[in-house]
């Protein structure tokens, strides 16, 4: 625990200005990141006598280990680069709104040539028109589906939409009206892009406009006696009718507001936000947050609002913002506000009529929000308190394990051997810090040996990050007390088998930085940073020649707050959440799966690297035993306790992970082709060979000007094809089973696997694998 004086800014170093700042930890990572009028002002808050702070307050300063802030023009700038600082670095003391589900949206996809309507979740994307959110995907399957009558839009997928085109037969809602068939040429894209422009109009709130039309169209009919279109225009209008009655009305129409309603207590807060399109409730959302700082409704509401339109622009903000209560100062909120929608938005408190009535039912159902989080969550937060309580006592640790890493070791009969880390923190899964690792130092089944290596793989990294970042006490140097880590880079270089767990993660142990990370340089703590544009282009430069130079306000303009701002601050390559990449962080408690060989293969990499201060322990599968390095006897914990539980909870995850990644990598094995081995050839090229000339074996036997004729394939690439294909060795001939008769000229037109090679290529072996 860190005392503030030991980091507190001299007196006269922080400026009376607007600006942001943001406090790090020990291992550099940013923990809190707040904005202020005066930043002078505000950071000596902090910096007063602990008993007169926040109890949470009073955490986030004493776990912190330095401030550093950044001076901004204007208070707008400094809400934009808080929220971008944020967003870039997930702090754990800062109000963060928890979505307690993902919501769906109804999208209609306005970039593609034939738009289709479906049900999407996550990041929304550009060009795609989004309507919601809604509680529940049938809500909006039932809401297309009665729109579909009047609207008929595609909804099919691509790949269903490219086979009816092929086959020139359109699918079942093309033969019901449901679809108006645009893969089989029934309408042109231009119409069918009007159509899709106005089941967009409908879903906006412009609905008076098209029920008159089909009320005249209908009376027209009638009127001609064309009785038979009359009625199916009428079932139409009732159609929309019963679609509409689904929001139900609750203010005039053409209104558009967002209202935002806040229930708290001392710890916590729950949001919730009812969209209002065309006088009617088009969606409804909730989130809850822990209240890590003392804080006032009025800021609660600025967060919410910066989670909800940090991301959006145009119509996506409303005209109309409504409020329990207003942030201080309420100008850069409303003038931000303003600039992401571009054109004026109101944000108020609504005083009395139908807003007024409509803002108590929103706050009633942020108070039922909260009373059931807290009921849910009071059981859950106990419960894994006590299980870590139980884990450091079993296993005689100083204090609980915050932080516990897992790891496993999977292969089958000894191939395609691979490794993995599951991190756990609080008792919950850190699922972006997962890591997995191909086992490369020896070949063939040894789970002990196989241990070590990834043991001894992840905390290398571990002492090369800390030594990097100058982590080190005065006097000591890496890998003293009976360690050393190599010097060069190249000692860690059989960590490039580690993988990330998820697609957004960094990659682990392959040295590449994420595009649009930044990468920092050294300054003191309290340096006062900015970034244009054109300073962050030159920042590599810099490094090279000495430290940055301080900047003044002046150097970071409105234009420079477009995206995520990085200022430089230290020499380490930092995670979206602020830490040092890679392995940077160490864990409280190792955990691996197995007994007692591989526990003393997990401490014998940490006494190499002359790591004394991180536990190992074991789970065994059998009798579910803790091991524990050195001991002839296991911990038996009881078999109700929540401590065993928890590290059952995290061995079956690390299993899960390894057995994941082990098929993964087997069935990219099994799948694998003559054309893998192609040096160069990527995977669309792979495909337009094989959709060129229908298979390998026509493809073995074609010459090189006729392997040139593939769009993007070169004198030089088709040569290399035709030498590989050439070495390798040709395909059995595939066989009937049922009447054991050879096709040798039958062989299939589609690809399969990763390389597009049909799943009959390859050596005899390889297909059997196929078929297992």
């Amino acid at each position: 625990m860190a005392d503030p004086s030991s980091y507190r800014p001299r007196p006269g170093e922080i400026p009376d200005t607007p600006g942001v700042y943001r406090f790090r930890d020990e291992h550099r990572r940013v923990i809190y990141v707040g904005k202020a009028k005066s930043l002078r002002q505000r950071l000596a808050n902090y910096f007063q006598d602990l008993a007169n702070l926040h109890p949470r307050t009073r955490t986030m300063v004493t776990t912190a280990a330095s401030v550093e802030w950044t001076v901004v023009s204007t208070e707008v700038e400094a809400l934009q680069l808080e929220y971008s600082w944020i967003k870039e670095f997930d702090p754990r003391f800062n109000v963060k709104y928890r979505d307690d589900k993902s919501y769906p949206y109804l999208a209609v996809t306005m970039n593609e040539e034939f738009p289709r309507v479906q049900v999407m979740r996550g990041h929304k994307k550009k060009g795609v028109r989004y309507f919601g959110p809604y509680g529940h995907a049938w809500a909006i399957r039932d809401t297309v589906d009665l729109l579909l009558r009047v609207f008929p839009v595609r909804t099919c997928s691509a790949g269903v939409f490219k086979n009816a085109a092929r086959t020139g037969r359109p699918c079942l809602l093309g033969y019901i009206g449901k679809c108006s068939a645009p893969c089989v040429g029934r309408i042109s894209p231009e119409d069918h892009r009007d159509l899709a422009d106005e089941f967009c109009d409908f879903m906006a709130g412009r609905t008076g406009t098209y029920l008159r039309r089909l009320e005249k169209r209908m009376m027209e009919a009638a009127e001609e006696m064309e009785y038979e279109r009359a009625a199916r225009l009428r079932d139409d209008i009732g159609a929309l009718k019963k679609a509409m009655e689904k929001s139900a009305v609750v203010l005039a129409d053409a209104t558009d507001a967002d209202l935002i309603a806040v229930a708290e207590d001392e710890l916590e807060a729950a949001v919730q936000i009812f969209h209002v399109r065309g006088g009617r409730v088009r969606g409804q959302r909730g989130w809850v947050t822990d209240k890590v700082e003392e804080i006032t409704t009025g800021a609660l509401v600025e967060h919410a609002l910066q989670q909800l339109y940090g991301e959006e622009t145009g119509d996506a903000v409303p005209k109309e913002v409504l409020v329990p209560a207003l942030p201080e100062p309420v100008e850069p909120v409303q003038e931000w506000l303003t600039g992401r929608r571009g054109s004026y938005v109101s944000l108020r408190i609504p005083q009395r009529g139908d807003k007024k009535a409509l803002m108590e039912t929103v706050q009633r159902n942020a108070q039922q929000a909260l009373a059931l989080h807290k009921t849910k969550r009071a059981s859950d937060l106990t419960t894994r308190s006590r299980a870590l309580e139980e884990i450091a006592d079993a296993l005689d640790l100083d204090s609980a394990p915050l932080r516990i890493e897992c790891y496993d070791i999977s292969h089958l009969q000894g191939d395609d051997v691979v490794a993995s880390m599951v991190v756990f923190e609080d008792g919950l899964q850190r699922k972006s810090e997962y890591r997995r690792f191909q086992i490369k130092g020896f070949a063939g089944q040894d789970d002990v040996r196989s241990m070590h290596e990834v043991i001894s793989r992840r905390f290398k990294r571990y002492l090369a990050e800390k030594e990097r970042t100058g982590e080190w006490a005065d006097g000591e140097e890496p890998g003293t007390d009976g360690g050393a880590v190599p010097a060069d880079t190249g000692a860690v270089s059989a960590d490039a088998g580690a993988l990330s767990a998820d697609p957004g993660a960094a990659p682990a142990d392959t040295g590449a930085t994420p595009t649009g990370t930044a990468t920092e340089s050294t300054a003191p703590a309290g340096t006062v940073t900015g970034a244009s544009a054109d300073t962050l282009t030159g920042a590599s430069a810099a490094r090279e020649s000495g430290p940055l130079p301080t900047m003044g306000p002046a150097a970071l303009t409105p234009s420079a707050l477009g995206g995520p701002i990085a200022t430089p601050v230290d020499g380490a390559l930092k995670d979206d959440d602020g830490r040092p990449r890679k392995f940077a962080y160490p864990p409280q408690l190792v955990v691996v799966d197995g007994g007692q060989p591989q526990v003393a293969a997990a401490r014998r990499a940490l006494d190499e690297l002359g790591i004394d201060d991180i536990a190992v322990c074991g789970l065994a599968k059998r009798l579910e035993e803790v091991w524990l390095p050195g001991e002839d006897d296991p911990v038996v914990l009881p078999r109700t306790s929540e401590g065993l539980y928890l590290l059952q909870r995290v061995r079956d995850e690390a299993h899960r992970f390894a057995i994941t990644y082990q098929r993964t990598k087997r069935a990219k094995r099994f799948r694998a082709g003559p054309l893998d081995d192609v040096p160069g050839l990527g995977e669309t090229r792979k495909q337009a060979l094989i959709k060129h000339f229908g298979s390998v074996k026509r493809l073995r036997s074609a010459t090189i000007e006729q392997i040139q004729e593939v769009p993007g394939i070169g004198r030089k690439t088709a040569e290399t094809i035709a030498a590989a294909l050439a070495q390798a060795a040709p395909a059995a001939p595939a066989v009937n089973t049922a009447t054991g008769e050879i096709m040798e000229d039958e062989e299939p037109e589609t690809t399969a696997g990763s390389s597009g090679v049909p799943a009959t290529a390859g050596p005899p072996d390889e297909r059997r694998g196929q078929e297992t």
